[in-house]
């Protein structure tokens, strides 16, 4: 019994390759996209830097504001922060505002 316990173990494990084979090609290219964006990021950083201590964080702010402004108007916002951009989005420009005031 013990015997026959372990061979359907054994036969079920299949390797870490094995595993790795069965994730879909997208997830591969989206793991590939963060990477490099983490790598374009840092070296932005970087040379940012060189030219001033603030400059990388200016940056850092206005590239955070301008994600904030495509998420208000395209509502395109992660779940967890629906709530704050519901908060903003009467008082920033959005699709649907946008559509009905060129109506008028």
């Amino acid at each position: 019994m013990n015997a026959q316990i372990l061979l359907t173990l054994a036969a079920a494990q299949t390797s870490i390759f094995d595993q790795l084979k069965s994730v879909p090609k997208q997830t591969w290219i989206n793991i590939g996209i963060c990477l490099l964006t983490i790598i374009v990021i840092v070296k932005v950083w970087r040379v940012l830097r060189r030219i001033n201590e603030f400059v990388p964080y200016i940056a850092a702010v206005i590239a955070a504001f301008l994600i904030l402004m495509y998420w208000v108007y395209d509502r395109t916002e992660p779940r967890f922060l629906t709530p704050i951009v519901d908060k903003l989005a009467p008082f920033l420009p959005g699709k649907t505002t946008y559509g009905q005031t060129q109506r008028r």
